[in-house]
């Protein structure tokens, strides 16, 4: 590389705009993905399919995903990504009813609809509309904006219960968040309750009001025992309701997978059972053998025992052949929930800002450590994918949105950051005392480090 290269390079890094950090956390990804769906593609080839139409569709994805972080991170107003945002539990409820109507049902679950021949994976649409929306609700209810029904004509002025705290709340936050962990719960409920967590979490931290918690926990607590109730009563009919209740009713009862497996009196109940054993035992083994230097790439032998090691299983493949880079993996998404700290901080006024911010770090984040957990058999298997990692064009686009967003809310960040460095007093000499001067410089920094976007 030459002199000149690298000082292009070098001008094209310092001034690259929004956080750093991130850039490189995405990009790393990013460049991880590519290295191990090639290694575990050998799983997914078919007669029609090779390796290398897996690693070009691969890279498709890839790509795609960067122009989406590019587009979205150049949106150079914040008012335009807030006002979109209120649209977001729209689009959730609109994508769950049509996911119920013409959904596909897959190992009990039913996560996905295709037009056209591509997959719609709804809630992975789902997580991150909702993050926007909570956020944008936070701000509105902090800031007392209207909602759009108030401000039409028809409407205008005739819907002043609106206008009441409580009300307001229950209308733009707990309903919008009860709804969407119902519907989504119907079709899986482990990721109904992992949404629902985030935005229940999001909503406590942007409201600073912990009782919020409570009040939400103690409703989806309501909700759950009432489609356990559903579901026994219907279990035995022909179209029994809430069938997923009764999955996660037998992995959490079954706990003790191999007396299950010996009771097995005839082959498919054997079948089934062995099924059931297969999966997790052999992600934990998959996690000894590769535990210090890893089998090495395109080595792993679990990942043709475990029909899901490339997507709910992707932690325990790494190990297998990578060793210690999981530890790598592991760091990369600690990184990013400190960034995310760090991020807020510097938008601290602005609410919409710090929650969408704080909605999204801790979606990729949480889901991540939810993966590894489960890998490592600390937890029910939920069917959450290793974010930007896992085998899943879907997914892997709409954790590229939100890391889009995430970027983009992050460079006004700095922007604010820079115009307060630029508007700030030039320090100047005088006679004042040194304890004086000290002082004022503290309190100065102290204003400073408070201010934001």
């Amino acid at each position: 590389m030459t002199k000149e290269t690298k000082k292009k390079l070098w001008y094209f890094l310092d001034h690259l705009a929004g956080d750093k950090v991130v850039w490189i956390i995405l990009l790393m990804l990013m460049l991880l993905s590519i290295l191990f769906i090639f290694s575990s593609s050998s799983r997914l080839t078919s007669v029609s399919t090779s390796r290398l139409d897996i690693m070009l569709d691969h890279l498709k994805v890839v790509g795609l995903s960067l122009i989406f972080v590019i587009v979205i991170y150049n949106i150079k107003d914040i008012e335009f990504i807030r006002k979109c945002s209120r649209f977001g539990f729209a689009i959730s409820f609109i994508l769950l009813i049509v996911l119920i109507i013409f959904g596909k049902n897959v190992n009990g679950a039913v996560r996905f609809f295709t037009i056209f021949g591509q997959q719609i994976h709804v809630f992975e649409i789902v997580k991150v509309a909702m993050m926007m929306y909570i956020a944008w609700a936070l701000d509105a209810l902090e800031n007392k904006r209207p909602l759009l029904i108030e401000q039409s004509g028809l409407f205008k002025g005739k819907l002043k219960f609106l206008k009441e705290t409580k009300t307001r709340h229950l209308v733009m936050l707990y309903i919008p968040l009860l709804a969407t962990f119902l519907l989504v719960a119907k079709g899986s409920n482990t990721a109904g309750l992992f949404i629902a967590a985030i935005m229940v979490v999001t909503i406590a931290v942007g409201t600073n009001e912990w009782k919020h918690i409570l009040v939400l926990g103690a409703l989806l607590s309501v909700l759950a025992i009432g489609m356990v109730t559903v579901y026994s009563v219907t279990k035995d009919s022909e179209q029994p309701r809430f069938e997923r209740v009764g999955t996660a009713m037998g992995r959490i009862i079954s706990i003790d997978r191999v007396k299950h497996y010996e009771n097995a009196r005839t082959a498919s109940e054997k079948q089934d059972a062995l099924d059931k054993l297969r999966q997790p035992y052999s992600a934990r083994l998959a996690i000894k053998q590769g535990i210090f230097l890893g089998k090495g790439p395109g080595q792993s032998t679990q990942r043709y025992v475990v029909p899901d090691m490339s997507e709910d299983y992707m932690f325990s493949f790494i190990v297998e052949e990578y060793g210690v880079l999981s530890i790598f993996v592991i760091m990369l998404y600690l990184s990013l929930l400190a960034r995310g700290v760090l991020i807020i901080k510097t938008c601290s006024n602005n609410l919409f800002a710090k929650s969408a911010i704080f909605g999204l770090i801790l979606l990729i984040s949480g889901q991540a450590f939810v993966h590894i957990f489960v890998n490592m058999d600390f937890g029910l298997l939920t069917g959450q994918t290793l974010p930007m990692l896992s085998h899943g064009s879907f997914a892997f686009l709409c954790f590229s949105i939100a890391f889009g967003i995430i970027l983009s809310i992050s460079r006004l960040a700095n922007k604010g950051m820079a115009k307060l460095s630029k508007e700030a007093a030039p320090i100047s000499v005088t006679e004042s005392k040194p304890e004086d001067t000290l002082s004022d410089s503290l309190s100065d920094l102290d204003n400073f480090e408070t201010d934001g976007i």
